[in-house]
């Protein structure tokens, strides 16, 4: 049965300003979940890298991780939104410990395959998704409006932290044990964010009094599609996240080829890179509170964009490690710091009943161009010979785009807010 959700002043949620103790619940696992997915992240192209050494080999696993966005995202956003959050999340996390560990299972046996590691990140993404909807959804709950964005900002911080532990972890683990079996560990982490979900009181399922579901679930996906379609930041929003999804997406799909080839990088370097991505993203995702309380959302979101296309072509033309490593820090630390603008406003402007819907359509329309934008970057590469080039014309595709929608409604995004919200 569905608890309550918690009332104002309770401990679960303060009354004004700061956190509640189920927030900090809710921090704690999902910080110790996502040291277990960086490992994972990490280790699976690591995998498909090392079997094959090929740049379509290692667009193809992202794309098996990617294609389930477009197969099934409105679905589940709907779905989502007429069932038990909480529970979907622990049941989700369950399974998502059992997919994991199937991969040093395989590996022990002596079975282990390309095939069956494109099948293990299709699954898992699957599972992610219907664990990022309802952990989206569920936020409005666990705080007040007012600290929406420092909430995101704490909880992307959390995440952020995660891929720097990661990497690093996986290469010391590697050196003592089977590289698959490094996964045992983000197994392991799905059990205890399921856990400290199950200690949480607070509802994920707030609703405005009077607000019905729909019985149909095809009704709730053209909801979800009218309400994104028809609001002009978001529609605007999506068709500019997807442009520069579709050629961007490459640069960290391929960032282990470009770091073996261009950097002459070893596997201890390749973690350190990823991981000053992670305090990049740390860095910059403390910054979003203060950032936005003093900056319109156009303003961080667009500038974002335009710096990040810019750091990407000196990306492309450095052959100096250190360089790279600043530089990739900087890079993910911008593309995180949009993100969290971007998921703020939506929390601010979409009734909650919505919430888990509009992130499932706009997740969809904004990165079901990356399985196309992945195997196209990849097959570029394999033709040209030449990641360098690729990486410069995706920095400055990225630029571009976002220079002709700062003329749209992502430009004049503030106008679409309440009087009272607007950053002048």
């Amino acid at each position: 049965m569905t608890r309550p959700p918690a009332t104002p002043g309770s401990e679960s949620t303060p009354a004004s300003g700061g956190f509640g103790v189920d927030f900090w619940r809710f921090l704690l696992g999902q910080t110790v979940s996502n040291v277990g997915s960086s490992l994972t992240a990490f280790v699976l192209p690591l995998l498909v890298y090392e079997l094959t050494g090929s740049a379509l080999n290692l667009a193809l696993i992202y794309t098996a991780e990617y294609l389930p966005y477009l197969l099934f995202g409105l679905a589940i956003g709907a779905w989502v939104d007429r069932v038990d959050r909480k529970r979907l999340m622990i049941l989700v996390d369950t399974t998502q410990s059992l997919v994991i560990f199937t991969v040093p299972l395989s590996g022990a046996l002596g079975l282990l395959s390309v095939p069956w590691i494109y099948a293990v990140g299709l699954v898992s993404s699957t599972l992610w998704i219907c664990f990022n909807a309802a952990e989206f959804a569920a936020m409005p709950s666990l705080v007040n409006e007012v600290d929406l964005v420092t909430a995101n900002g704490r909880l992307q911080a959390s995440y952020s932290a995660a891929t720097v532990i990661g990497p690093l972890l996986a290469g010391f683990l590697a050196t003592v044990i089977p590289l698959q079996a490094v996964l045992l560990f983000d197994s392991l982490s799905f059990l205890l964010s399921a856990l400290t979900l199950r200690l949480i009181s607070t509802s994920f399922n707030a609703e405005d009094a009077g607000q019905r579901r729909s019985k149909s679930l095809k009704r709730d996906v053209v909801e979800g599609l009218r309400h994104v379609l028809g609001h002009p930041v978001l529609r605007n929003t999506c068709f500019m996240m997807a442009l520069i999804n579709c050629v961007g997406f490459s640069v960290y799909a391929q960032l282990m080829l470009f770091a073996k080839e261009r950097l002459a990088a070893s596997n201890a370097q390749l973690g350190l890179l990823y991981a000053a991505g992670g305090v990049g993203m740390i860095s910059l995702a403390l910054l979003a509170g203060p950032l936005r309380r003093r900056l319109p959302f156009n303003k961080v979101a667009l500038g974002t964009l335009m710096v990040g296309g810019s750091l990407i072509v000196l990306l492309a033309f450095t052959r100096a490690y250190w360089t790279a490593v600043l530089l990739w820090a900087v890079i993910w630390g911008l593309v995180i710091l949009f993100d969290i603008n971007s998921n703020s406003l939506w929390q601010e402007i979409v009734p909650n009943r919505l919430l888990g819907r509009v992130q499932s359509t706009v997740s969809v329309l904004s990165w079901s161009a990356i399985p196309l934008g992945i195997l196209i970057g990849g097959l570029a590469i394999e033709l040209t010979h030449d990641v360098s080039f690729v990486y410069a014309a995706i920095g400055v595709l990225v630029l571009v785009t976002a220079v002709a929608f700062s003329f749209t409604a992502v430009g004049r995004a503030s106008r679409y807010l309440p009087q009272e919200k607007r950053v002048q």
